[in-house]
């Protein structure tokens, strides 16, 4: 096998490659299966335990329901080949044991058989690297036992009553004691507080139905989140730990839980098989553990189904089940399109598998309310024209409401629009109240609501609701309480929060460019500089951290500022909003072009543009009449 293949009847199995051949033909065989057959190659006749698979392709520590898994790996290697599992040509049950591979490879010759000669039988399998022990009686010194020397002793009808006796009052002790356990051996309730929804592993061996396994696993948590007195870890915090083989106890530590669910799915043709599992972290125990099979059309119930059972597991106070509304296979799967697309890079596909959702069910409140979140995080962002979605964001975000109000995230939607679209706080924050209402742990709809109250200019309220949204979701936004402090004008508390959060996440983005302003608006302005410099190094771009270093030399924070907007007005930023620009021109206090990109930004309806008095960058501004005017049209409670 020197050129990295192994060769059985008509078929070639490439190692290098990672392919299966057929007279020269690529067979589609997903990773998973084709690495057992590999492993089953490599063998060469020898029994592969079923232990030995579970390590070669998930390893010790990752949970998923490996026996299932083993199972539709071997069915889809045997479709492959052709091979019938009564009359082996290739893979071979070793029932008890695992599977050994039972073809000729590289053309050898298999030996052949002569008619009426049976096989020999199969020797015993050695005991912890023992070898094999034959009974025996008595042995004579310097001789061999031959099977005349072994005869069966006789047994008495009475001691085989006896036996039988014995070993039905062991069983029926036995039985008792499995079904009075609890009240023989009493054991302690564990009582979860908090959990943390594990992703879900894709057993498929398809990386193509990650959209699914991480949109059930999205859609569990949302469903469990329900739970009034149950805090539950959102999406994005969870999804860190995509993959990742390590100790339960330390995912649980990072997280700040002491439940753990993990588990697995497989979804076929028309078929979704689940295995789930829940640990008490703190003892590593099993609590719970179960599998669920569904016919396709009815796996959008599994999470809501899944959610009320684990919460009566750790006594939690649930909302009663929702009416369940039918929803089709083909509009949820194009649904979890949408919202995996959203979560990794939330481009126009997020739009268009949202609408493919809309399309085949009309009536889909959580795919409208998903098409107005595109709408709205592209305006917020820049990333779409504000004047030109609005409508869209408007229409899909109360279409959604109307379908569905028992549902948090349309609430969070269309309290969105009211606040980002429409500048208008009042209803923003009744609508954001009632998705919290809804669902506690919704760290999404604590965060908006933090922004709600925070131009309300109500900073205490601001400040709890955005630390109880960074504690649901610390990996989302990790700058977020520090941004609220900063805006709120407590720099100190900015300070110390963003300087935690950069040295925890070393390589998050935003947070430098935000301490930066933060140490500006404490006249800090080299240790500014220093972090506009590492801000634009973690984006890898060397070129913009080297001219600030030159210009803070060449004329200290006054030329940074004056670089940033003449950056910012030669290359364009964010989209060349006028928000974005008024923030740089502000840095340098060109009053008269900072307010001109702020009645520019009030044209298009920059979203943004609601953080006007909150803005410490505007401060100068505030005895002007123009600034004033622009609150007042605005609508804003002044705060100046």
């Amino acid at each position: 096998m020197g050129d990295g293949s192994y060769h059985f009847g008509e078929f070639e199995l490439d190692r290098e490659r990672f392919e299966l051949r057929r007279d020269g033909h690529a067979l589609k065989l997903e990773r998973i299966p084709l690495e057992l057959l590999l492993l089953l190659a490599e063998r060469q006749g020898a029994v592969v335990s079923r232990q030995a698979i579970i390590d070669r392709l998930w390893g010790k520590d990752v949970f998923v329901d490996t026996e299932h898994g083993i199972n539709v790996a071997i069915r889809k290697i045997r479709q492959v080949l052709k091979d019938n599992p009564e009359q082996p040509r290739f893979v071979q049950t070793v029932t008890g044991k695992g599977y050994r591979f039972v073809a000729e490879i590289n053309s050898a010759k298999p030996e052949v058989q002569r008619p009426g000669q049976s096989q020999p039988p199969e020797a015993p399998q050695p005991t912890w690297g023992q070898p094999p022990r034959v009974p025996s009686g008595p042995e004579v010194p310097g001789r061999s036992l031959t099977t005349t020397d072994i005869k069966p002793a006789p047994v008495s009808s009475k001691k085989i009553k006896v036996t039988a006796a014995v070993a039905l009052c062991l069983f029926t002790a036995s039985a008792l004691t499995f079904l009075f356990r609890n009240r023989i051996f009493p054991t302690h309730a564990v009582q979860i507080h908090s959990i943390a929804v594990l992703p879900l592993a894709n057993l498929s061996g398809d990386s193509s139905q990650d959209y699914f396994a991480d949109g059930m696993t999205d859609e569990l948590i949302t469903s469990l989140a329900k739970s009034h007195n149950l805090r539950v870890v959102s999406r994005t915090s969870a999804m860190q730990f995509k993959g990742a083989n390590r100790p339960v106890r330390d995912i649980a530590r990072e997280l700040g839980v002491d439940g753990i669910l993990e588990g697995s799915i497989e979804r076929t043709s028309n078929h979704v098989h689940m295995t789930v599992q829940l640990i008490y972290a703190p003892t590593d125990s099993h609590v719970w553990a179960e599998s669920y099979d569904r016919d396709l059309n009815r796996a959008y119930e599994l999470p809501e189904e899944l959610s009320q059972v684990i919460a009566k597991e750790v006594k939690a106070a649930t909302s009663p089940a929702p009416t369940k509304r039918y929803i089709s296979p083909e509009a949820h799967d194009a649904y979890l399109h949408g919202r995996y697309s959203w979560f990794v890079n939330s481009d126009a596909s997020t739009r268009d598998y949202f609408e493919k959702a809309i399309q085949l069910q009309p009536d889909y409140a959580a795919a409208w309310s998903g098409l107005s979140d595109y709408y709205g995080g592209g305006a917020v962002t820049g990333q779409l024209d504000p004047q030109e979605v609005r409508s869209k964001w408007e229409a899909a975000a109360r279409k959604a409401v109307e379908l569905d109000d028992s549902l948090a995230e349309v609430h969070n939607s269309l309290a969105a629009f009211y606040f980002f679209g429409n500048w208008d706080c009042a209803h923003a924050d009744t609508e954001s109240q009632r998705a919290i209402a809804l669902d506690p742990n919704y760290a999404e709809a604590r965060h908006l609501r933090s922004y709600i109250l925070m131009v309300m200019n109500r900073p205490d309220e601001a400040v709890q609701e955005q630390k109880r949204g960074t504690e649901l979701d610390p990996f989302q936004r990790p700058w977020a309480l520090g941004y609220t402090y900063y805006h709120l004008r407590q720099f100190d508390a900015a300070m110390t929060e963003l300087r935690l959060r950069a040295a925890a996440n070393p390589n998050e983005g935003s947070t430098p460019f935000i301490l930066s302003d933060v140490y500006w608006s404490k006249a800090m302005f080299k240790e500014g500089v220093q972090e506009v410099e590492r801000g634009f190094l973690t984006a890898g771009d060397r070129a913009s951290a080297d001219a600030v270093a030159n210009a803070f030399q060449r004329g200290g924070s006054a030329a940074v500022a004056e670089w940033r907007w003449q950056n910012t007005r030669t290359v364009g930023h964010h989209g060349a909003s006028p928000w974005w620009r008024a923030t740089d021109c502000a840095r340098a206090r060109h009053k008269e072009e900072t307010l001109k990109l702020l009645e520019a930004a009030y044209g298009e309806h920059s979203p943004r543009l609601i953080f006007l008095q909150n803005e410490p960058l505007f401060d100068f501004l505030h005895s002007d009449p123009r600034y004033r005017a622009l609150v007042g049209r605005m609508g804003l409670p002044p705060a100046y």
